[in-house]
Parts: structure tokens; C-alpha cells; sequence
């Protein structure tokens, strides 16, 4: 379906789920912020286009050091796994010999899927000890393992025989304890929005049982989505827009405080003023349902999580032998290693200091607005780059500059300019988003 923005276009609210729903969507609505911030009309952030260059030179040397022969994998969970040059997913195939491809394929996307929606930001302050080689990591790759471990020791699981599975039980019995246990939390070894992540979790395991067509009648796995998506692709091909979709609409309902649209959760999508319909409709910011299509104008899709995990599941999905069509469907990841990226090089500027004093809901206009800038300047920095490698997109797609790549540059100029390396602005996260 090939839906403008205009609201006249959208006849019902299926219509305009969908919509909102697909990578189209989020590169409509986040462009349009971009052309007002070209036009220096946004109320926070303008946009610096001659420092492209700069930005992509510093990408790509950072490419360059990384990945010297040029193999860049996805920017995916599975980088993570191997964090500290352990052979974590070695270990894993080993436990899982004797199972078929596709049997080894659901259970790597249970341990995909539940890793994922656990990686909404650590906070500055959480560690964690891998017992299991005496390492300690922070952040997403401390998030990574200690996921994996849980993972291994059938934390998820409700079967004490099946150990090395993610269930529908298993994720509506899991505590805020056991998954403090799992994660090392404490009162001096504190993690961003742990409730969050537990009533996530909750929330899946009964989206698994609401959706039997995707995630299986008998003991419901989210691994269960291979045959899903393996009913779905033609030719031995899947296009990663189809992929994004199935995450969209079989993990939508686990989202809390979002905005619905005729009583379906719409997920990482947010309101805008600058945008046609908010201040005009009276359009508020979370929790809010609504029926009136006029409102839908001002809202601006980014699914961060969702496509992360996408792109996460369809390594699996190629190891079955699927080719994987339309990778550039998809968007840049609007969180803040990236948008880092963009303010700390120059192609954002703040327009007030107070930007940086303050801390920033994910609903805020302030954040909406950077997100969205940053999805598109995502674009143009993979274009750029493309031009100075001589390279097309199918041989640099922007899976693999993003790994290879804008998140580790973000990364490494944050720590260059900050202690820490925290993000640029101040962001109070409930675990769900970034």
C-alpha cells in the first residue's frame, strides 16, 4: 500500500495503522521535520549539512579500523554475543547439536527477541560480571550477555527439561526479582527502567498466546515466528520490510502508555506539534486513543526497537537460505549513539543550551524532534559515504554502515567529549525505548 501523508487518503483506521506501521512512514513523517529544520523552522535543533562530509570521513576510518577487510556484519544483537572475543554463540550451536536448521533457527530467535526488548538502555551506573570468564561489561554489550547467561539457564523457559527456549508461561511468571538476580542489580549496581523491562516480558508472553497464527498453538514461542515468515517468502526470497512488519503487529500490544489508534497500540510512535493536526486537534502526547484520522498528521513513527530487531532476525533467516530483499527499506536507528553522532560532529546544532542541562521524556518534543533528524541524516551520511567508497547500496547497505559504523563512531566521540560517554542530552527512559 503506497499511502501518502495526507490524512484524506487514509479511509480507516486499519488504513492508517498500516501506514504508520511501515518504513515509509517514519522516512515520510521524519522528512518532513527534516525539510522544517533545513528551513530552520523546528524550535530546537537546526541542521548543519557542510559538515557531511567531516561526519562520513570520520565513519568511515572508524569502518576502516574495525572491519580492515571490509566483512562488516548487520548491525544486529548477535555482535554483542561475542563481546570480549568470547565464543558465546559457539557454545550456544554446541548445545544445540542434533536439532534441525529450523528447530536451531527458532531457538536462536527466541534468544534474539527477548534479548532485544531487554536492551532499552543501561544507564550510566549498571554493570555487569560474567561469572563465567570474570569480565565485566557495561551497556548493551553488558545487557548482551547477561541476557545470554538467563537465556542458557532457562531463565524464560517454563520447561525445567527445555531449557534453551523462550515460552508463553515462562515470560508471564518471570519476576522483577529474578530478573534483578539474572542482571546483578542492586542498590549500588542500579539498571534504567527494570520494572519496564520485567512488564515488557509479561507483556510478550501474552502476546504469544493472543496471536497463535504467528507464534504457534502449542506451547508459544516467539521462535515460532521462522515458520511465520518461512510461509511468507517466495522463491527462497523475504523482503525485510515483510520481516518488520510480523515483529509490528505480533509484538504491538506489549508497548505501555503508547498511543492507539481505534484501540491498537501503534508502539514507538509520537507526537510532533510542527506537524499538521496536533495543535490545531488539540492531539495529546501518551497514552492517548483516538478514532480521528485528522490527528494521525502529527505523529512520527521510528519503531527503534522493532527494527532492531529485525535486523537481528534475519541472520537466522538467511541461514536457512533465504535471500533477504529490500535491506534499505528500512531506516537509520533513531537512539542516541547515533544522534550523538550527529550533534557531537556538527550536523545538529541545539538551538537553546538548556537542551543539555535538562533531562528529556521520549515523548518530549525535544527528543521527537532528534530522532527524527537524526533518521534522516542517517541517510545522507550512508549516501555520502557510498559516494567517497565508490560503493552501492547493495554492496554497503545501511544495515552494515550503521554496525560498522555510525553506532561505534557515536560511541567513540562520546567518549572523547564526555566522561563516560554518555549521551549528548539527558534522556529519563522507562527501560522500553532507547
Amino acid at each position: 500500500m503506497n499511502l501518502q501523508t495526507s490524512p484524506f487518503n487514509l479511509q480507516s483506521p486499519e488504513e492508517a495503522i498500516a501506514y504508520l506501521r511501515s518504513p515509509q512512514a517514519i522516512r515520510d513523517r521524519c522528512g518532513q521535520l527534516f525539510e522544517l529544520a533545513r528551513q530552520d523552522k523546528l524550535s530546537h535543533f537546526r541542521c548543519d549539512l557542510t559538515q557531511l562530509g567531516r561526519v562520513a570521513n570520520y565513519v568511515i576510518a572508524v569502518m576502516q579500523e574495525q572491519y580492515p577487510d571490509g566483512q562488516i556484519p548487520f548491525h544486529s544483537r548477535w555482535q554483542h554475543f561475542e563481546v570480549g572475543g568470547v565464543p558465546r554463540l559457539a557454545q550456544l550451536e554446541r548445545m544445540l547439536a542434533g536439532l534441525s536448521p529450523v528447530e536451531r533457527a527458532v531457538t536462536r530467535f527466541d534468544l534474539a527477541i527477548v534479548s532485544v526488548l531487554l536492551d532499552a538502555g543501561a544507564g550510566d551506573r549498571w554493570l555487569y560480571c560474567e561469572r563465567e570468564t570474570d569480565s565485566i561489561f557495561q551497556r548493551s554489550e553488558g545487557l548482551a550477555v547477561a541476557s545470554f547467561r538467563m537465556f542458557c539457564q532457562g531463565a524464560f523457559s517454563s520447561h525445567p527439561h527445555q531449557l534453551l527456549q523462550v515460552d508463553a508461561q515462562g515470560l508471564q511468571s518471570l519476576s522483577e526479582a529474578t530478573l534483578a538476580q539474572g542482571f546483578q542489580v542492586s542498590e549500588d549496581n542500579p539498571l534504567v527502567g527494570l520494572a519496564g523491562r520485567v512488564e515488557l516480558l509479561q507483556k510478550l508472553g501474552r502476546s504469544l498466546l493472543a496471536f497463535p497464527q504467528m507464534f504457534g498453538d502449542d506451547n508459544p514461542r516467539p521462535g515460532h515466528l521462522v515458520h511465520y515468515l518461512l510461509e511468507r517468502s517466495h522463491h527462497k526470497q523475504l523482503p525485510a520490510a515483510t520481516v518488520l512488519r510480523a515483529v509490528l503487529e505480533g509484538l504491538g500490544s506489549i508497548w505501555s502508555g503508547r498511543i492507539e489508534i481505534a484501540g491498537v497500540n501503534l508502539g514507538d510512535v509520537w507526537y510532533h506539534p510542527a506537524l499538521e493536526g496536533s495543535r490545531e486537534q488539540g492531539a495529546g502526547s501518551r497514552g492517548i486513543s483516538t478514532d480521528d484520522l485528522r490527528l494521525t498528521t502529527s505523529l512520527v513513527p521510528f519503531h527503534k526497537l522493532s527494527q532492531w530487531l529485525t535486523y537481528s532476525l534475519l541472520e537466522p533467516l538467511q541461514e536457512l537460505g533465504l535471500e533477504i530483499t529490500g535491506l534499505d527499506d528500512l531506516t537509520g536507528l533513531p537512539e542516541y549513539r547515533n544522534g550523538g553522532l550527529c550533534l557531537d560532529l556538527g550536523l545538529l546544532h541545539a538551538k537553546h543550551s538548556d537542551i543539555f542541562q535538562q533531562t528529556h521524556s521520549v515523548d518530549s518534543e525535544v527528543v521527537v524532534e532528534w530522532r527524527a533528524l537524526t533518521v534522516i541524516l542517517l541517510d545522507q551520511i550512508a549516501a555520502t559515504i557510498r559516494q567517497q567508497l565508490e560503493m552501492d547500496a547493495k554492496q554497503l547497505p545501511l544495515v552494515k554502515i550503521l554496525q560498522g559504523g555510525t553506532w561505534s563512531a557515536g560511541r567513540r566521540i562520546a567518549a572523547e567529549l564526555r566522561p563516560n560517554g554518555v549521551s549528548p542530552i539527558q534522556l529519563q527512559s522507562d527501560g522500553t525505548v532507547f
